[in-house]
């Protein structure tokens, strides 16, 4: 179940289909903090992921009547924040780096193969690699989250970006080598204990 019993949830809904400020204003209060943090991870400070929020919110409400019930409302509003996020990203217009995809399937490849112990991994607090994420350029901070954290694969990747999947494929081994490059102080403190 959502964050809102069905009556309730159906009832915010019909509310936010009609104009009610009240309904609109539960319904940014129930997920702003959660949302906030999905902004984030895709902008490049608060400022920027408050903006992307906002913005989503507007999309939410203007279109909340093409809301049909298929699965959840929460999903729904999380799937319009992400595409403005994403919308937001392409406005930039950051240029991905194009590397030939024979390539980047050898770079992904040999990665794999150098990845030492990932329990140690597992113990670097969440905040920690969410930190380093941030310090990514936007092009590899993207793709990694878009991988990573929302379980696209690289051709939806790419047709949302409108990159090639030869360039999301290397954005996402770039990012995850430059996160390895970042963490690794830590990895080695960790491994010392």
């Amino acid at each position: 179940m959502g964050i809102w019993h069905l009556h309730e949830e159906a009832q915010l809904i019909k509310g936010c289909i009609n104009g009610s400020r009240k309904a609109q204003e539960d319904v940014f209060n129930a997920t702003y903090r959660r949302l906030l943090g999905v902004c984030a991870r895709y902008a490049k400070d608060d400022d920027d992921a408050k903006d992307i929020l906002q913005n989503g919110f507007i999309k939410v409400f203007k279109s909340i009547e093409n809301y049909k019930g298929d699965g959840s409302f929460e999903g729904w509003i999380k799937r319009i924040v992400i595409n403005t996020a994403i919308d937001s990203y392409r406005r930039k217009k950051v240029k991905p780096v194009v590397v030939d995809s024979e390539l980047t399937d050898r770079v992904g490849t040999n990665m794999a193969d150098e990845v030492e112990d990932d329990s140690i991994y597992q113990k670097i607090p969440i905040k920690v690699v969410l930190d380093s994420v941030q310090k990514l350029s936007p092009a590899y901070r993207t793709v990694f989250n878009l991988y990573v954290l929302e379980g696209y694969n690289h051709n939806e990747i790419a047709e949302m970006l409108e990159i090639g999947v030869g360039t999301s494929k290397s954005n996402l081994s770039k990012a995850r080598l430059n996160l390895r490059k970042m963490l690794k102080p830590l990895v080695d403190k960790i491994s010392q204990e």
